[in-house]
């Protein structure tokens, strides 16, 4: 950053390189932010346009009016909302004048008729009201409020702004364009920045250029806002907004800031402000020049609206999203929308509970904002229209970080975190060769065959003692929910299933559930005797890492004497669940009482070494990050490499219909399907060789978008499972059973070839496969009455990582 010298130096400049100001500030956007420039989606609610203040430049204030009314409604409020929403914008822009019942009658009458005190009281209360009925992300441009004011207001605002416009008195003094504005005293807009800051409201200010100030003074104000973000990290965005003259103003006639004063502005607003405060021009005050706005460093367009018009700069219509879209791209960026609260203030410590709930809902997984078009794990019966035809073709550019290492995995090296995050956090233009490589590596690897196994998944009970935030599954003891009892099967049952299994045409039983209290070491391997003792031939995949460390435990075991018994009594291999994100970052919010990172990797590899192969997972959407995603490829990596154990991964969207911690607001709604592609591509990349087979989730995903996926990089589609409880627990709605016709129509709709496996990719015999075709249907499979089957809470429950709790 320019130091404060430095920048009075460029103010004092008689003749400025606008051009290499440009160049530098460009220079610092592209490494700060890559490629991305943003948007709000939104609509503007202008509640009231009274204001005590007289600007000189203002349009939007005005008088009283005979027979209008002083304020919107909450109807009038809630119609806007909705048809934002319908618009797939996802912030409510509220913008007012500065408590106008000091001045008017008119307000004050408007006020007592709405049963409200203050302007401040009414905003708040529609504020909250467009929040709870719509989920629109209120941005409240309030003007000067109190402590309990402001604080009132980010109850419900995720954030909130006010134009810091001008540190310099001057423009306060007779006949200049803030006298008679009380509310634009520099002193007084600088003590409320410092307040909202101390208050932890993320923050928008910005500067008004043109209106009489010198250059000397517009750095003067940009110095006193990187003061009070140094002071409390609050200010998200600054705006570096031209002032355009209005018919009907006392400043009508004054001279416009010239392009080349504002693209001079913006640079030095880009080299004197923190890397990670976003910078915004509004395009529609640029009119057509506003593409060359990208040429002084802006990342962001701010809010542009396709439902109301800007209702400050009413003849200035914002640019359509098309065409912002176009001009961006054209400077080899790459345009996405945002919500109002940027990405780093997504969290407890800056946001209230409501309105960080509401964000994190319409947030991907990068913060932005969720595509308009929705679409969820496990419900939606379709991939989005763009995918539906393959990877789309989308405008914009490739960041540096992408580009090297696409590069990277296209020449076959061993991607490092770096390169994992780059390639997980692929967007926009980003995706279609992220996903051609991907998969013509598959093709290299594994041809145009794609396999599946013929199995059945056998949930023995949704009785768990653990808690995991995620898991809308397991239940304490005879608790009901909206999933349905509690259940446990016995021993015997869960052979009855495997003898079905195999009669349908089945090589493999996957055993897992909750872990009931009353489960020991002997009842894992009490259950393998009875589906091995009832059906020798099939396959049992069984038992997460979390199972086999709780079991070893309970039992005074090493897992090393208990993966042998395990192993000598017929268990075939394990399937690689309970990962989540193998980072403790991730999973001291997730899943604090589980497995820890070290743990899971020491169950894994202990199995390798005695024999038996696993399959490995990640679950994401929730909590985590790119990074945290790159980090968990790579110990996948590592171990794989290490042992040679693993079979396959396998990515499983977060379904977070029914799952406690999105229930309770602290994470988002699951990955988008962009994010989806992303990771199963990058999967590919980054495991690549030592992971031979990656893996979509028809269950997650339904059939049509794991057919999408199968030109990402996938060569393999899973189980037909038979029967599936966790996933229809957590809201999946793509059922139970993914018949082998089914399986082969979906692959050949691909253009690939079906090929049935086994669970450790051999090819079963000729004759289960026949039987596995037109298999007659499930017996009942409705649990019985929930019974402990003799089992007994011990006095203490063994808990293995972040938090011990007994």
């Amino acid at each position: 950053m320019l130091t404060d010298a430095e920048a009075r130096a460029l103010a004092d400049d008689p003749a400025p390189d606008v051009e290499g100001l440009c160049a530098a500030a460009r220079e610092r956007r592209d490494a700060a932010r890559g490629v991305v420039v943003t948007y709000s989606p939104k609509v503007f609610i202008p509640l009231t346009v009274l204001c005590r203040d007289v600007c000189h430049y203002c349009a939007f204030a005005k008088p009283p009016r005979k027979g209008e009314a002083a304020y919107m409604t909450p109807a009038e409020i809630l119609a806007v909302a909705r048809g934002g929403v319908a618009a797939g914008c996802r912030e409510a822009l509220f913008t007012l004048g500065d408590k106008p019942e000091l001045r008017y009658p008119a307000a004050r009458d408007g006020l007592v008729e709405l049963g409200f005190p203050t302007t401040a009281a009414y905003l708040a209360h529609c504020v909250r009201l467009v929040l709870d009925e719509t989920g629109l992300l209120p941005h409240a441009n309030p003007g000067v409020l109190d402590d309990a004011e402001l604080a009132e207001l980010r109850r419900s605002a995720p954030s909130q702004g006010i134009m810091l416009e001008t540190a310099s008195a001057r423009l306060s003094e007779r006949r200049m364009p803030h006298f008679g504005s009380p509310d634009k005293d520099p002193d007084v807009r600088l003590d409320a920045l410092g307040r909202m800051g101390a208050l932890r409201i993320p923050t928008t200010s910005g500067i008004l250029i043109g209106i009489g100030e010198t250059r000397r003074e517009r750095v003067e104000a940009l110095l006193a806002l990187r003061e009070l973000h140094a002071a409390h990290g609050h200010l998200q965005e600054v705006i570096v907004q031209n002032f355009r003259a209005k018919a009907g103003t006392k400043m009508a006639d004054a001279p416009e800031p010239s392009l080349d004063d504002h693209l001079w502005t913006i640079a030095v607003a880009r080299l004197i402000l923190p890397d990670e405060v976003a910078l915004q021009a509004p395009p529609n005050l640029a009119h057509a020049d506003f593409p060359r706005l990208l040429e002084a460093g802006i990342d962001d367009w701010g809010g542009v609206s396709p439902v109301t018009p800007d209702h400050v700069n009413p003849e200035a219509p914002w640019p359509e999203i098309e065409r912002l879209e176009a001009a961006t791209a054209a400077h080899g960026l790459t345009l996405l929308p945002r919500l109002t609260v940027h990405p780093r203030y997504l969290d407890p410590a800056w946001v209230e509970p409501a309105p960080l709930a509401a964000a994190l809902r319409l947030a991907d997984g990068q913060g932005r904002a969720r595509p308009a078009e929705e679409w969820r794990t496990g419900s939606s019966p379709a991939p989005p229209a763009g995918w539906r035809d393959g990877a789309p073709r989308r405008a914009g550019g490739l960041s540096p970080a992408f580009a090297r290492a696409l590069s990277r995995a296209a020449d076959g090296a061993a991607l490092d975190v770096d390169d994992a995050e780059a390639l997980v956090a692929a967007t926009g233009p980003e995706l279609a060769p992220l996903a051609a490589l991907a998969d013509e590596r598959r093709r290299e690897r594994s041809g145009d065959d794609v396999t599946y196994v013929v199995c059945r998944n056998i949930n023995y009970t949704n009785v768990c003692y653990f808690q995991c935030g995620f898991c809308a599954f397991s239940k304490g003891r005879l608790a009901e929910n909206l999933r349905g009892p509690a259940y446990l099967l016995d021993h015997a049952e869960v052979a009855r299933r495997a003898v079905e299994a195999w009669e349908r045409g089945g090589t493999e039983v996957c055993l897992q559930g909750g872990i009931h209290p009353g489960f020991t070491g002997e009842w894992y391997l009490g259950c393998l005797e009875a589906v091995k003792a009832a059906q020798p031939e099939i396959h049992v995949h069984a038992f997460s890492p979390l199972e086999v460390w709780q079991g070893a435990a309970t039992m005074g075991w090493t897992l090393e004497e208990y993966l042998v018994r395990l192993k000598e009594t017929g268990l075939g291999s394990l399937p690689g669940t309970a990962a989540e994100i193998l980072d403790d970052e991730v999973r001291a919010v997730l899943c604090p009482d589980k497995v820890s990172t070290d743990q899971w990797l020491e169950v894994v590899g202990t199995a390798h070494r005695v024999g038996l192969r696993t399959t490995s997972t990640i679950m994401f959407g929730h909590v985590e990050r790119p990074v945290h995603v790159a980090r968990h490829l790579l110990r996948i990596r590592g171990l794989a490499a290490e042992t040679g154990g693993i079979t396959e991964f396998v990515p499983l969207p977060f379904i977070a219909a029914e799952a406690p911690i999105v229930l309770k607001g602290r994470a988002r709604s699951g990955p988008t399907f962009d994010e989806v592609v992303a990771l199963h591509a990058a999967a590919r990349l980054v495991l690549d060789p030592v992971v031979p087979h990656i893996q979509a989730s028809w269950v997650k995903l339904g059939p049509d978008g794991a057919r999408v996926l199968l030109g990402a990089g996938v060569d393999d589609l899973g189980g037909t499972l038979m029967s599936e409880s966790i996933s229809r627990a957590a809201g999946a709605s793509h059922g139970q059973e993914c018949p082998p016709e089914t399986m082969d129509a979906v692959i050949r709709a691909a253009g690939r070839t079906p090929v049935q496996r086994t669970t450790l990719y051999g090819r079963p015999a000729p004759a289960q496969v026949a039987r596995s075709y037109g298999a007659a249907p499930l017996a009942d499979a409705t649990p019985p009455p929930y019974d402990d089957h003799g089992l007994e809470r011990p006095a203490t429950l063994v808990k293995p990582s972040l938090a011990r709790v007994s």
